[in-house]
């Protein structure tokens, strides 16, 4: 209700009428009315005991003692639905209201009315109620609304530094740590520490509605769905994750109250110190917080370090075994070589998910594959220079298994067995390259000539192919089995040339090509 009482002290006292608006929290045209109203009815302070600011009302605006339970009210649920549509104002609603009375004969709320009982009404809906909390359950957690700052040494550059905050509810027991970003790494990375700095984990994880918490595409405003390495975080710390709503500070009222702590007795204590690295920050965070936890309370006994370590520590659920390792998510197709890429290396998966979509969890050290919620495949994760392959045998066609079980040693010993000239392409074309394996597909190709073909007609075939070039390649030994003539294949397949010798050089013309005298005449 308006303050009539103090307006007209005011009023007395010669105070103007902007500083009576803002001091008595109404509008300058609200004061301008209580003084034209006042002077008309010779109405001066002081007033009487018994004039309260209802009986003021009274005095003021006569018509204002009408009974608004004779007017007919507003449908304040449809008001609110309706005031969520873009375009949609109080003033159209307040129209489309009188209509409607016109139309059923009732008696309506002029406007100034209408706003009000609309306000009263969402005041209501508004209502908060204190929820106790019980040790050990709740944390709450946060990036706070400032930056700390980081030095650059050599160049003086100044570069933001992000403060993570996490708070027990029933202690306010509160962790504080400063990172570079607030990307996916920071945000988990700093739960991790979390944990371990509190020395437990508490049932329900209170998380601010960030990108890095909820996976906004598939959320809304009732159900907000967990960022997937988020979620795979709680799994592994056995919590539970409720976010925040959007722009709702009551879902976390213990954390947004420690941020404002932390931002005066931390973040502000250090703001005359520079420091010149992410590491040199956080050590002086860490005093600050040692601090700021055993600071007592001013209306209660004890102090958050104190209240911690008696009551709530107890009923932590304790650690884990092993700290969970960040992971980090991405969707790949499976190749036609039944591999999928990941930051250049290549990984195998079974080849019958060729062309489908899969999942994929990356960590420091492991790749694991997924498709559709079920892991098919699992890799140490490669390191060194790109291009790498990991590959499981059993993930390979049958065909390519067979392939994969000949090295360079059992090409050798077959080519041996087909004869000196099939021996002495395998081992040039095996030492033609920088490594033996990429020899490999060119050797199971001279293979294939063999199945198709003969043994015989190979063997004549690379003696040919001997007195053309020292080392033969794939390519030009089936264009001879094309080219050659069934009496050529019959020439080099006689006893007597089985035991010529092979020319090392490939081919080579005598001096008398030249004008010269041929000794080996």
């Amino acid at each position: 209700m308006t303050k009539y009482r103090e307006i007209l002290r005011l009023l007395s006292l010669g105070i103007s009428e902007r500083k009576i608006a803002e001091s008595c929290d109404v509008s300058r045209n609200t004061v301008s009315r209580i003084r034209k109203r006042s002077d008309a009815i010779s109405l001066k302070w002081p007033l009487e005991a018994s004039l309260t600011d209802k009986v003021l009302e009274t005095m003021l605006y006569p018509k204002g003692t009408v009974d608004t339970s004779e007017k007919r009210m507003p449908d304040f649920e449809y008001i609110r639905r309706e005031l969520l549509k873009n375009g949609v104002t109080k003033k159209l609603l307040w129209t489309e209201y009188l209509e409607d009375c016109r139309r059923s004969g009732d008696n309506p709320l002029m406007y100034s009315q209408f706003c009000f009982h609309i306000q009263q009404n969402e005041q209501k809906r508004r209502a908060t109620m204190h929820i106790p909390r019980k040790p050990g359950e709740q944390i709450e957690v946060d990036w706070a609304g400032d930056p700390a700052h980081i030095v650059d040494p050599d160049t003086g550059e100044i570069t933001d530094a992000w403060i993570f905050v996490g708070v027990l509810t029933y202690s306010q027991y509160a962790y504080v740590e400063a990172f570079i970003n607030e990307r996916t790494q920071a945000w988990i990375t700093a739960h991790i520490h979390m944990y371990e700095f509190f020395g437990g984990v508490s049932r329900i994880l209170i998380s601010d509605n960030c990108a890095t918490a909820v996976d906004r595409k598939q959320s809304d405003w009732y159900t907000p769905k967990l960022n997937q390495t988020y979620h795979e975080m709680a799994e592994h710390y056995n919590t539970a994750v409720i976010p925040a709503r959007v722009r709702r500070p009551r879902d976390k009222p213990v954390t947004e109250g420690s941020v404002g702590n932390i931002s005066t007795w931390i973040t502000a204590a250090l703001r005359n110190e520079q420091f010149f690295s992410l590491s040199e920050l956080n050590l002086a965070i860490r005093e600050k917080l040692r601090n700021f936890n055993a600071k007592p309370f001013q209306k209660k006994e004890g102090s958050r370090s104190s209240i911690f370590l008696g009551e709530e520590k107890p009923l932590l659920t304790p650690l884990p075994a092993t700290r969970y390792e960040l992971s980090n998510w991405k969707k790949a197709t499976v190749q036609f070589n039944y591999h999928i890429a990941v930051d250049k290396m290549y990984y195998s998966v079974p080849y019958q998910y060729i062309k489908d979509e899969v999942d994929v969890r990356m960590t420091d050290h492991v790749i694991e594959v997924f498709y559709k919620h079920e892991r098919i495949a699992s890799h140490k994760r490669l390191q060194g220079r790109p291009g790498q392959y990991s590959t499981v045998k059993e993930h390979m066609p049958a065909d390519h298994q067979k392939y994969l079980e000949w090295d360079g040693d059992r090409f050798r010993r077959w080519a041996k067995e087909i004869g000196p000239n099939a021996s002495i392409v395998i081992d040039r074309m095996l030492t033609s390259g920088r490594i033996e394996q990429q020899s490999y597909r060119a050797c199971m190709g001279i293979m294939k000539l063999a199945e198709k073909h003969s043994r015989a007609k190979l063997e004549a075939v690379c003696s040919k192919a001997l007195t053309y070039s020292s080392a033969p390649s794939y390519k030009s030994i089936k264009n001879l089995f094309a080219t050659m003539k069934p009496e050529e294949f019959a020439a080099l397949t006689s006893p007597a040339m089985a035991n010529a010798r092979v020319n090392p050089h490939g081919l080579t013309r005598g001096a008398r090509y030249y004008g010269g005298v041929d000794h080996a005449e």
